[in-house]
C-alpha cells in the first residue's frame, strides 16, 4: 500500500449525515410499507445521495470507517461496489481514501449482465482474485443482495474481508437476529455500519434538531422496541 500525506478535513459526522439525508429526502419519517409487511416509520433512499456534499459526506464516512481497518501499512486495500447503487459509493471512497488517508485503496464493481465482447467477463476495475475484499453498500435489509455480492467474488476467486453499510436498521429479520449479524456470523467478518436506527433516535430527542419531532420519536422508540435486535 503506498501511503502518502493525508488532507486534513472534519471526520465523518452521523448528526451532519442524518441532517443532510432529511434535507434531501434521502431520509424521510412517515408511515411505509416495507417488504416483510412491516410498517416502519422511516425510510432510506440512498438512490437520492445525488449531490456531491452528499456523496462526499458518504464516501468520507466509508473511508474513515476503513481506514480504521487497516493496521498494516503494507496490507493492500480492494474495495467492491454491487452494481448499480455501490458504483459511485465505491468509486467516490476509493478518492476519499487517497485525499484523506494517503491509501491508495484499488476498487471495482460488478456488471448486471456479463459483458459478452472486448475483455468479457461481469467485474470492472481491481483484479479481485485471491484478495480478500471489503464491499460497501448501503442498507442491508434481508441480506440477500449481499449474499448474492459473496457469491461473485467467491467466483472470481476473492474472499470478504468485511462489509461497511450506510444504515443498520437494527431490526430481526426471520429469526432473533438482524440480516447484519447473520451476515457476520456466517462470513465470520466484521460487518460496519456509519449510522443505526439508534443515531436517528438520538437525533429526533436532540432539542437542537430542527426535525425534533416527539411523535415521531415516540413512534421510532415503539418500532425499535418491537422489531430490534
Amino acid at each position: 500500500m503506498h501511503n502518502a500525506q493525508p488532507v486534513q478535513s472534519p471526520l465523518f459526522s452521523s448528526h451532519q449525515f442524518i441532517q443532510l439525508a432529511l434535507d434531501n429526502q434521502v431520509l424521510k419519517f412517515g408511515e411505509f410499507v416495507l417488504k416483510s409487511g412491516r410498517i416502519s416509520p422511516y425510510f432510506f433512499n440512498a438512490g437520492l445521495l445525488a449531490t456531491g456534499e452528499m456523496l462526499s459526506l458518504l464516501a468520507r464516512g466509508y473511508a474513515d470507517a476503513l481506514a480504521e481497518q487497516i493496521t498494516d501499512d503494507e496490507q493492500e486495500l480492494v474495495i467492491f461496489g454491487a452494481a448499480y447503487k455501490g458504483i459511485p459509493f465505491v468509486a467516490a471512497t476509493a478518492q476519499a481514501l487517497w485525499q484523506h488517508h494517503g491509501i491508495n485503496a484499488k476498487w471495482g464493481y460488478n456488471r448486471k449482465e456479463a459483458k459478452t465482447h472486448g475483455e468479457g467477463g461481469n467485474l470492472v476495475g481491481a483484479d479481485v482474485s485471491g484478495k480478500a475484499v471489503w464491499v460497501l453498500d448501503d442498507v442491508i435489509t434481508a441480506g440477500t443482495a449481499m449474499r448474492e455480492v459473496v457469491d461473485i467474488l467467491g467466483q472470481a476467486g476473492a474472499s470478504v474481508a468485511g462489509i461497511i453499510v450506510a444504515l443498520d436498521r437494527k431490526e430481526k429479520g426471520q429469526a432473533e437476529h438482524s440480516a447484519i449479524q447473520e451476515l457476520a456470523a456466517t462470513l465470520a467478518v466484521p460487518v460496519r455500519a456509519l449510522v443505526d436506527i439508534d443515531d436517528l433516535i438520538s437525533y429526533l430527542a436532540d432539542d437542537q434538531s430542527e426535525y425534533r419531532d416527539d411523535t415521531q420519536l415516540a413512534k421510532m422508540q415503539h418500532y425499535r422496541e418491537k422489531y430490534g435486535v
